[in-house]
């Protein structure tokens, strides 16, 4: 199956309201929402959330909805990988409060 495909396997309506916001670093503060049923974060042009920082890769991790399991975050083969709440992890469904690390950057995911 392809990876697209994969993706929108169980995939329906993304609910409004979900958001990350940047809890260290230069983009401390910072809230982006969620409204993709697959939202990329990373450095390079193609990703959804561009955060111009030098230790997440172009397309460091992407955050998915998925009607079966909600929100996850998923490690898109970065260098330096993604922590959920200080474990790494390639794939995690988030619950609200989660922390994610991608590089230098803590994100702190909220849903509704």
């Amino acid at each position: 199956m392809a990876a697209g495909a994969e993706r929108s396997a169980g995939v329906s309506r993304v609910p409004s309201g979900a958001s990350v916001v940047v809890l260290r670093g230069f983009y401390e503060g910072l809230e982006i929402p969620v409204d993709n049923e697959w939202f990329v974060i990373g450095r390079g042009r193609t990703a959804d959330a561009i955060l111009a920082e030098p230790t997440i890769s172009r397309a460091h991790a992407a955050i998915g909805w998925a009607s079966d399991e909600g929100f996850f975050v998923e490690d898109l083969g970065s260098t330096n990988g993604t922590l959920v709440n200080g474990k790494k992890r390639d794939r995690r469904v988030l619950r609200d409060g989660d922390e994610i690390q991608i590089g230098k950057l803590r994100l702190r995911f909220a849903k509704p």
